[in-house]
């Protein structure tokens, strides 16, 4: 069932959205290299809890920390460590939820760890134009097909495949509601968007091939063929003026 989120629900999850996107802000900030991921995490985790928040990812489904951090070929769900530490060259995937006052924020970016390849650059230029191609057509009217469909055509174009294990969701009160938003689709399909709807957008692109697969630990993503692949994501409202990302940092 798809919730549709009242004006005072949209303004407590816009608190949530701007926590969540501070919060990766300073992620991002502390991506470099002989920096480890257990230390941004815990960036992340101090952060949020000082607004009043709560990661929202922690021991979500038994997943042991406040972000996923994901680096090179992985694709996301990434745990942070102590032994990863991060070198130059490293596309740093970070994606961080928080949850105020019964509302989650959820928000997604790909960093560069101090001066990357060329061919990364574009790997990751092309991934977050592709999610601002995906929220233009988050237009009440529009279909969820019709989100999916702009972001695989963006990147497919490019050379570039979407992720089709992985796909994008409603958020609110719940982290993951309904309903799914796929990064690929048919203009025209899918559940129809209606002002009130909240939803993540978020593009996970690889490189090479679209096939994923889970390592042992039962959360870390990566690409089959080993290329890299680059996460961004939105928390975007349906309102009757077009689409509005609730996720913008101070």
């Amino acid at each position: 069932m798809i919730v549709l989120k009242t004006a005072r629900e949209l303004q407590i999850m816009k608190e949530a959205c701007r926590i969540s996107a501070n919060a990766l802000k300073i992620a991002g900030e502390a991506v470099q290299p002989g920096v480890s991921t257990l230390e941004i995490d815990t960036i992340v985790r101090k952060y949020i809890e000082k607004q009043g928040a709560a990661p929202s990812f922690l021991g979500y489904g038994g997943f042991p920390n406040s972000a996923c951090i994901s680096v090179n070929n992985v694709v996301i769900h990434g745990i942070p460590s102590k032994k990863q530490i991060l070198k130059e060259g490293d596309i740093v995937s970070i994606d961080v939820g928080a949850f105020y006052e019964g509302f989650h924020g959820d928000n997604a970016y790909t960093f560069a760890c101090g001066s990357i390849s060329r061919e990364a650059q574009q790997l990751l230029d092309a991934t977050k134009e592709s999610l601002y191609e995906g929220i233009k057509q988050a237009i009440a009217g529009n279909r969820i097909g019709d989100i999916g469909s702009a972001v695989q055509r963006y990147v497919e174009e490019r050379s570039y495949s979407v992720v089709r294990d992985f796909v994008g969701h409603g958020v609110g009160a719940k982290l993951h509601e309904e309903p799914s938003v796929p990064n690929f689709g048919t203009p025209g399909r899918g559940p129809r968007l209606i002002p009130g709807m909240t939803i993540a957008i978020e593009p996970m692109i690889n490189q090479g091939k679209h096939y994923v697969r889970v390592l042992d630990d039962e959360w870390t993503t990566v690409t089959v063929d080993g290329s890299l692949s680059a996460h961004f994501e939105h928390t975007v409202a349906i309102t009757p003026d077009g689409p509005k990302i609730l996720t913008v940092a101070d």
